[in-house]
């Protein structure tokens, strides 16, 4: 379950996002606004990355009170993620996948089912924005986090990649992880059903059932 209590996020007097009350269930939903809405914003602090004011708090872990606690639970990927040019795939594989303790195994089956493995020897600065972008969604699930936050998930992917995303998706909602996707589109209903659609819009959020 994720709380976010008293929540502002300013730049000097321009008001960018105020949530007085926000809880969402475990589960998976669209985060759902216009361009410049406030959603990747909102999906920053989130991933602990961008400074706010108030109260975050997922499954009762304090995000400023306990950021490292709170940062184990969370894996982000960027709408258009960018990483250091002279690193491989397989550097920041292996980073992940010591921070999050993830056996070889499943570290193997992942670069299997993103079809990446003959780029992962080369550095990042060589790769496409769609090679990129899959490297950036294979990071998010390493590990056994409990909330994986998808910023416009399907930019730059071809469509013949996105069944198996959603697939990988149902698996980790099988087995209890919590999605946040976002998008100014709606999903198809045979990629990504949600369990509930958060609205960014008129610089706050609120829960509305699917």
């Amino acid at each position: 379950m994720l709380q976010i209590t008293d929540f502002k996020k300013a730049y000097s007097t321009r008001i960018i996002l105020q949530i007085p009350s926000l809880t969402i269930p475990a589960g998976s939903f669209w985060l759902k606004g216009n361009n410049g809405s406030g959603k990747t914003t909102l999906m920053k602090i989130l991933a602990s990355i961008n400074p706010f004011e108030g109260v975050v708090q997922l499954n009762g872990i304090d995000l400023v009170k306990n950021p490292i606690g709170y940062r184990q639970q969370v894996s982000f990927a960027e709408a258009e993620p960018v990483f250091p040019g002279f690193v491989t795939g397989w550097d920041l594989i292996r980073f992940v996948q010591a921070i999050r303790k993830e056996p070889d195994t499943r570290i193997q089956s992942l670069v299997h089912y993103f079809g990446i493995l003959s780029f992962l020897p080369y550095t990042v600065g060589t790769y496409s924005s769609g090679m990129t972008k899959k490297l950036s969604l294979l990071l998010t699930f390493i590990g056994n986090t409990k909330l994986i936050l998808l910023d416009e998930p399907l930019i730059t992917l071809e469509d013949i990649f996105l069944p198996t995303l959603f697939s990988l998706i149902k698996d980790r909602q099988a087995s209890g992880t919590s999605f946040l996707l976002s998008s100014h589109q709606p999903f198809r209903e045979d990629q990504f059903i949600p369990k509930g659609i958060i609205l960014v819009e008129n610089q706050s959020a609120q829960f509305l059932e699917a």
